[in-house]
């Protein structure tokens, strides 16, 4: 296992060089000058637009901003942002925070849930419950998130009020403590909510499919013939393969947790990574998409290492040595 992990973790480091060369290039390759964008668009002073190139290396070629990008992040720096003039890396910590707040509790009730109903609705395969719930996702799995986040404000928020609209924290009440935190879980109400009716639908297709598929095995058809009691061979083999797909999934979902929310954070103004790379993409801030970049391929790379692990935990017939 060791060593396994040790091969990954080589591959793991390219995959995130050749992800972060690539994302540098093509940033700088899109449309859009950011010293324009930081000089003013109306009547630009070139004097001062050549100054900025040269503070910012924007003047010398692409291969030489990526080596001069390199020897930063050697040294834990990944540069300062164009337009607010901090360092990346203050900006990345300060909404990681959030963010993981946001999308974690999202993916894990997302899971859970579409999991259970799933595999609950295999064991009932053709029933009036399978029935509803597979069309209840084939629903929401249809409506798009940004929608459905604007009409549940519109709903809940606007109408009867009973959460607020966006936001993480009420701006005129300072709280502190457990006051602090019952006014974050009011504000997260709207976005998870979001979040899990779009994303349940997906779990809950791979599960019922995964058991459905399982239960069919010529194994299991055995395993009944021969007296074995129905729950022992549901909790033992079926649900132990069924369950490898959902881990797959789960493992791509907590790769992308840092930038994967940026429609739900636009929409109910929550102050993460995926509204900042979003505001990014739009100024054209170089530092901070390429240190975005850079920490979601490594949040890839780590959650697929996990993944694989879990794997053989589930799985005692998978090996990798």
């Amino acid at each position: 296992m060791k060593r396994y992990i040790g091969k990954r973790a080589l591959s793991g480091i390219l995959v995130v060089i050749l992800s972060v060369c690539f994302n540098f290039t093509l940033i700088r390759l899109a449309p859009g000058d950011p010293v324009r964008i930081i000089a003013g668009l109306d009547n630009p002073n070139e004097q001062q637009i050549q100054v900025l190139r040269e503070k910012y290396g924007l003047d010398k070629s692409i291969p030489e901003q990526f080596v001069m990008f390199l020897k930063q992040v050697s040294q834990g720096d990944l540069g300062y942002s164009y337009v607010s003039d901090r360092p990346v890396v203050d900006m990345i910590v300060e909404k990681v925070g959030p963010t993981l707040t946001l999308t974690l509790t999202a993916v894990l009730l997302s899971v859970t849930l579409g999991t259970l109903i799933g595999i609950y609705a295999a064991r009932k395969n053709g029933s009036w419950f399978d029935k509803l719930v597979c069309n209840l996702s084939y629903f929401f799995d249809a409506t798009p998130g940004f929608w459905l986040g604007l009409m549940m404000i519109i709903v809940f928020a606007s109408y009867l009020k009973l959460l607020p609209t966006s936001g993480m924290v009420s701006l005129k009440n300072n709280y502190t403590g457990l006051k602090y935190i019952q006014d974050v879980a009011r504000h997260l109400v709207l976005p998870i909510s979001t979040m899990v009716l779009t994303q349940t639908p997906y779990y809950f297709r791979i599960a019922r499919s995964s058991v459905l598929q399982a239960m069919s095995e010529d194994y299991i058809i055995t395993f009944r013939a021969t007296g074995m009691k129905e729950s022992r061979i549901f909790n033992k083999y079926v649900l132990r393969n069924a369950i490898l797909p959902t881990v797959t999934v789960l493992g791509m979902s907590l790769g992308f947790l840092l930038s994967g929310s940026v429609l739900i954070e636009t929409v109910f103004a929550w102050p993460g990574m995926g509204r900042m790379m979003f505001t990014a993409i739009g100024k054209r801030d170089y530092p901070l998409l390429t240190g975005i970049y850079l920490v979601t391929s490594v949040m890839i790379c780590i959650a697929m290492i996990l993944v694989d692990i879990l794997y053989g935990l589930i799985d005692p017939r998978i090996r990798y040595d």
